[in-house]
């Protein structure tokens, strides 16, 4: 049986699970529903679905009242769940139709849960023959007991946050979500009794449907949840909710907490109280130092305490975390000399002005293991930089593309992660994605140290300048920089933009980019998630 599951309907029946339960619909019309009431919902959804135990159902919507009791609906009925990628003002909806299209045939979905404010959708999926059910029209006689389903059974197929146009999905088992839940309660020290978990975070993303569904639906703790679009339109909605429902736990990718200390520092003393807030976990994202201490310096007006910063390292492949600061410590950083880094693979501790500053991720979960591997796969010493591996129970056995099923680990239970990094006093660093690294004159250079120097420019749009690698792979690889600024139409202010990057960027790595690149704003390519996608931007570069 899944231990998942169970815990699930225990805590939903529990006197606690009618206790406690998750608020949506801030800031206009607030409205609580208790994790009991949520269960009996479900119930509902689940006796009107009329699925097969192991049917994949897809979910279409973004509101996370109505998405807490479908998904809920599906694992009672012995199904899986894949969250789709949502469509915005921006998206071209035929190509979007045909995406979802490839989407929902590689994980043999014969089923869309469509809710609002998607449901005017519903056309789109007639004409391309997708069936499909509205969340809102699913009422049936309530189902009396789980359909039992194995450990080994698949709970979640995550999509990843590569191209829409060639899709993968992370298949997570009963078990795999399981094991990392219980994990992250251990790392966070999370106590229902106390907690309340506030995010924005996007449903169809790991972080927000595992880290901020799931798990407070599993363990019963109090939720707060808007959509992306509510803290878009006013990003100090993010601060004014925890300070209102006394928030303690939160989340976000580094450019959140960028944009958070910028509107804060607007705000009057005294308009919020952040005292209580003891975990704001940074992660899905390289982190940012700077931005870290700026969010922090905002929060401090607000009551809010340093220790509360919680930077992590997660990948959908575990389900979610893979390491995780020690709770309530702050951010604490490894400084190391870039020589080197970048020409010899090494972690040299440095306090040289120019030293390379990486946050401290903390060590691996409990259940999982982490090592260092280099090109031949020989396991690395600590401050030795190569690839890293995990290996543990939450790692996922494979992926589904439009190709097949592929495995992720090899025969002794390893992932390798595509992540360059290290380890040091048990904790894990991460450098950068290996694909993406810049390789001149055998000098390793990580392109989040080009994209932090071009972003400090005044007038690059902050979260959005990228390196590029540029003839990767030969003798003559060279790279460039893509920003945008809404000065892009101005050809006067793009060169001295352009000036002034060159010289941000060879004052922090030592080498000049070969061109840079300013755009408009909305110009960069992105993930359904919002990631940067350096490999298409290099496309943008003549």
């Amino acid at each position: 049986m899944s231990r998942f599951v169970d815990t699930m309907v225990a805590t939903a029946t529990s006197a606690e699970g009618r206790k406690r339960g998750m608020t949506t619909g801030e800031p206009h019309e607030p409205a609580h529903r208790t994790w009991a009431q949520v269960h009996e919902h479900a119930t509902r959804i689940a006796g009107a679905l009329g699925v097969d135990r192991g049917a994949a159902v897809a979910v279409l919507a973004g509101d996370p009242a109505e998405i807490a009791p479908a998904v809920q609906a599906a694992w009672l009925a012995g199904g899986s769940i894949t969250m789709l990628h949502q469509p915005t003002a921006r998206t071209d909806l035929a190509e979007w139709a045909a995406d979802t299209l490839r989407v929902l045939a590689m994980v043999e979905a014969r089923l869309v849960l469509l809710g609002a404010p998607f449901d005017a959708l519903a056309g789109v999926l007639d004409q391309h023959g997708v069936a499909y059910r509205r969340i809102a029209d699913l009422d049936g006689p309530p189902l009396t007991a789980p359909v039992p389903v194995g450990e080994g059974d698949t709970a979640l197929l995550q999509l990843t946050s590569g191209s829409t146009a060639h899709p993968k999905a992370v298949r997570i088992t009963h078990g795999n979500l399981w094991s990392n839940a219980s994990a992250m309660r251990v790392a966070a020290k999370l106590d229902p009794e106390v907690d309340r978990m506030v995010s924005w975070l996007p449903l169809f993303h790991d972080m927000g449907m595992v880290g901020f569904l799931t798990v407070p639906m599993l363990f019963g703790i109090d939720l707060v949840k808007v959509t992306p679009a509510d803290f878009l339109r006013g990003p100090t909605l993010w601060p004014d909710l925890i300070s209102r429902y006394g928030g303690t736990i939160t989340a976000a990718p580094n450019f959140a907490y960028a944009i958070a200390a910028r509107r804060m520092a607007n705000v009057d003393d005294g308009a919020y109280d952040l005292s209580r807030l003891r975990i704001a976990l940074n992660g899905a994202e390289p982190i940012d130092p700077a931005a870290v201490r700026a969010f922090v310096d905002a929060g401090a007006r607000f009551g809010m305490p340093a220790e509360c910063v919680m930077c992590a390292y997660g990948m959908a492949e575990t389900t979610l975390g893979v390491a995780f600061a020690p709770a309530f410590t702050g951010m604490a950083v490894d400084t190391v000399d870039p020589e080197a880094l970048a020409a010899h693979h090494r972690a040299v501790p440095s306090t040289s002005p120019d030293a390379r500053t990486f946050p401290l991720l903390g060590p691996p979960l409990p259940d999982l293991e982490v090592c260092v591997v280099d090109e031949s796969g020989a396991v690395l010493g600590e401050r030795e930089v190569g690839q890293l591996r995990v290996r543990g129970e939450a790692v996922t056995p494979g992926y589904l593309t439009v190709d097949g099923p592929v495995a992720t680990r090899d025969a002794t239970g390893w992932l390798a992660t595509g992540d360059e990094g290290y380890l040091v006093d048990g904790q894990v660093v991460v450098c950068g994605r290996r694909k993406d690294v810049i390789i001149m004159g055998g000098r390793n250079i990580y392109p989040t140290d080009v994209e932090r120097a071009a972003a400090s420019v005044e007038g690059v749009r902050a979260g959005n300048a990228v390196a590029v690698r540029l003839d990767a792979g030969t003798r003559r690889e060279r790279f460039a920089v893509v920003v945008e600024s809404k000065h892009a139409d101005d050809e006067e202010a793009v060169r001295d933009l352009s000036r002034k990057i060159i010289t941000r960027v060879v004052d922090a790595v030592g080498l000049r980019p070969f061109a840079v690149v300013v755009l408009g704003p909305g110009s960069l390519p992105k993930t359904p998630s919002g990631k940067l996608r350096r490999s298409a931007a290099a496309a943008l570069v003549p």
